[in-house]
């Protein structure tokens, strides 16, 4: 069993990297919006009602995978790097895996404010992602995020065996895809 996380800031490329990587891989993607987009029509996002949920089927569905005949899992994932309950989420979702003999890996990818303002508008990302269809409101979550979330890593911060970061701001997802497998041999 593979466990990937791929992680980074918002419009990063994370969900279409993931798609590209489950289309040579054959490991599926549970792209971090599936459980989002689920709650939104009965709650808000900022609300505590809806982060639970979210939390409860994320880890249902972890827990699920990782006791089943499945290769593996791509999950993508905004991390807050400041935020110590952060690391500790990240730290139990890989237990989830680990505990039954998987193997995990981490994917950070990063670009410039610039790209993922244009990457932001992609006829993928609103396909998959209802809830950032409101382009305004959209572009001032991402650029308040910047200011509040650190979701890229400082050098030697992550210490996991299986880790790339990658600069993703001109290569195709495909590319990206296609590092990630020859890297980590999936």
């Amino acid at each position: 069993m593979k466990f990937i996380l791929i992680f980074g800031p918002q419009a990063v490329g994370k969900m279409t990297v993931g798609h590209e990587l489950d289309k040579i891989t054959g490991l599926k993607l549970f792209h971090n919006h599936m459980t989002i987009e689920l709650v939104a029509p009965f709650f808000d996002y900022g609300t505590k009602t809806a982060r639970e949920l979210v939390t409860l089927f994320r880890e249902e569905m972890f827990k699920a995978v990782a006791k089943s005949d499945l290769e593996g899992l791509i999950f993508t994932y905004l991390w807050d790097l400041n935020d110590p309950k952060e690391q500790e989420y990240i730290d139990h979702i890989c237990e989830i895996f680990e505990s039954k003999g998987g193997e995990v890996y981490f994917v950070e990818l990063e670009a410039s404010l610039e790209e993922r303002l244009k990457r932001n508008r992609t006829s993928h990302r609103l396909e998959h992602k209802p809830t950032k269809r409101d382009m305004e409101k959209s572009e001032a979550y991402l650029k308040d995020g910047m200011k509040k979330l650190r979701t890229n890593s400082k050098p030697g911060e992550i210490e996991r065996e299986n880790y790339l970061k990658i600069n993703n701001a001109d290569l195709s997802a495909g590319e990206v895809a296609k590092r990630l497998k020859e890297g980590f041999g999936l």
